[in-house]
């Protein structure tokens, strides 16, 4: 080699270029052609063909016409089970590079990667040229292969991630309910794609309106799998008519029956009546409060959490809103965010400010709490789900 620095700048410029390249139809054949078109003279590494993993062989579906590689390579060949066996691999033993197409007549010696994505692997085949160093080309196969495996396994990730956030989005509500002499406003941030905390509003007979508010143990996709089981048997148990305590400890059975032992969900769920009376079950959720003038009264909790014992007790209370009065239901993502000096929001703080604030329309409200809370974490991304949902009395005409 030359000039290494030239090498390692021009290999760490296509490294990532293999991350950041949109993928498409062509994106392996782009990728390793601009590989041959780099190295070619650097380090003697040129692109000769791609092979598609179909089970008996490895079948060629890209070839450089400059070399006569084979158009078929057996599976269960001696060439491959030394690639497999060490992912990279430089074939300079002539029985071995036979299997190619490689022989006397030409003046290149194979070597080769396999890549992988959830459904396909492939065959990388690269042609040495005369003078290659096998530690340059060695370094090169293998920060290629990992560089690549690594771009199409976050492809899927990123699939999954993405097919989850949009299966989330649809949990929760797209728009605030209309209720008349009630203002309602509601907001989920997750702390990764997909987070635990859910929110959901209820249509009941007679005018009146439910609402609930929880949150899932964990973070990310696990979380997220939860809440989709809890905001689907919520659905279906209120759908039934059943009662909110019944509703709760059916739920608590399905969690309990959850592949994760240790999953657990804190919920608030209540049952509001046009005239200001709210029946609610709250199963270990933070409490919510509710804001009249100076006065605040706390919501506490009415039984565990769900999914901690699978017979599980719990039983309904009974709050009033008088006309101006502000019901607020929030995750510790809220209370709990941390100044970078260990130091947390509190509910103590959350309570003065909606006081301060009572006046101002519910979605004005819960913006001042976001805007206040983000700033107090000294405005760095929120390290948990953090939900907020607000009802003001307006009073019934």
């Amino acid at each position: 080699m030359d000039n290494p620095k030239l090498f390692f700048r021009e290999l760490d410029a296509l490294l990532a270029k293999i991350g950041k390249n949109k993928r498409g139809k062509n994106y392996l054949t782009s990728i390793f052609v601009e590989l041959g078109d780099t190295f070619g003279e650097t380090i003697g590494v040129s692109s000769g063909g791609i092979y598609e993993d179909r089970k008996v062989n490895y079948v060629k579906i890209y070839g450089n016409e400059q070399f006569n590689l084979a158009q078929k390579i057996p599976s269960d060949s001696q060439a491959m089970h030394q690639l497999t066996n060490h992912s990279s691999f430089i074939y300079d033993n002539p029985e071995w590079s036979a299997i190619f197409g490689s022989n006397n007549n030409q003046d290149f010696t194979p070597a080769a990667i396999e890549v992988s994505s959830a459904e396909k692997r492939w065959l990388l085949v690269f042609c040495l040229k005369q003078n290659w160093a096998r530690e340059e080309v060695t370094l090169f196969l293998n920060s290629v292969q990992t560089a690549l495996n690594y771009r199409l396994f976050s492809d899927i990730i990123r699939d999954e991630l993405e097919q989850a956030e949009e299966i989330q989005k649809s949990l929760l509500p797209q728009r605030s309910p209309k209720f008349a002499g009630y203002d309602i406003h509601g907001r989920s941030i997750p702390a990764e794609v997909v987070g635990g905390d859910f929110y959901e509003y209820f249509n009941f007979d007679e005018g009146n309106f439910g609402i609930s508010i929880g949150d899932a143990s964990g973070h990310g996709l696990p979380a997220a799998l939860l809440v989709r089981d809890v905001v689907i048997g919520l659905r279906m148990g209120l759908a039934s008519e059943y009662k909110l305590v019944h509703t709760l400890k059916r739920l608590n059975k399905v969690i309990q029956q959850s592949t994760f032992a240790s999953n657990f969900v804190s919920l608030f769920i209540g049952e509001m009546e046009k005239d200001g009376h709210l029946f609610y079950v709250n199963a270990g959720h933070p409490s919510p409060f509710l804001v009249s003038g100076e006065k605040v009264i706390e919501l506490k909790p009415t039984g565990l959490v769900l999914g901690f014992v699978e017979d599980i007790k719990l039983h309904r209370s009974h709050i009033y809103l008088v006309e101006g009065s502000v019901l607020v239901m929030y995750t510790d993502g809220i209370i709990e965010r941390d100044d970078g000096h260990e130091v947390q929001y509190s509910v103590e703080n959350l309570q003065q400010l909606v006081m301060e604030n009572q006046t101002k329309s519910a979605r004005e409200i819960v913006d001042i709490i976001y805007d206040a809370v983000f700033k107090y974490g000294r405005s760095v991304n929120w390290e948990d789900d953090a939900t907020v949902v607000v009802i003001k009395m307006n009073g019934v005409k």
